[in-house]
């Protein structure tokens, strides 16, 4: 995770957000790696822009939100295209995070994995990006970690 500077309380990162079914994911990955692109394709299935390229994260509570800087908001880098101005939205709760990966480093049957944040600990699902089926596999593995959280705070 690239941190770009930090405030007590919070950090600002390297990384793209977006808010689907009002639950928020963190897409990380080096420069190139793929996250406007995923994240193009994620608004485009029903997804909403929350933050293309940096993140400020802080904790609320048991959460971790995450927000766009107000100078981006609203904006995506399209590569091959430029920035250009999108719908968002302010601010979300993360329920996933995703490290944007590629193939040969995703496991084929992975044991869960988790990632603190600001003393936040959340899912952690590495992805191949450029995959066909990368947008339909972000949807299942958000949806499964919504199904453990429920489960989780249950058992409570």
């Amino acid at each position: 995770m690239s941190t770009l500077k930090n405030k007590p309380g919070s950090c600002l990162i390297h990384a793209n957000c977006v808010q689907v079914n009002e639950a928020g994911i963190l897409l990380r990955g080096v420069p190139g790696s793929g996250k406007s692109d995923l994240t193009l394709c994620i608004t485009e299935r029903g997804g909403s822009l929350v933050a293309d390229d940096q993140v400020e994260l802080s904790r609320r509570g048991a959460q971790l939100i995450a927000r766009a800087p107000d100078n981006i908001s609203g904006l995506i880098e399209i590569r091959g295209i430029g920035v250009i101005p999108t719908p968002f939205i302010k601010e979300t709760a993360v329920a996933l995070i995703v490290d944007l990966v590629p193939p040969d480093q995703v496991d084929r049957l992975p044991e869960p994995e988790f990632c603190e944040i600001l003393d936040v600990q959340l899912p952690l699902l590495k992805l191949a990006p450029f995959e066909i089926s990368a947008v339909t596999k972000l949807f299942l593995a958000l949806k499964m970690a919504q199904t453990e959280t429920v489960t989780d705070e249950n058992s409570l």
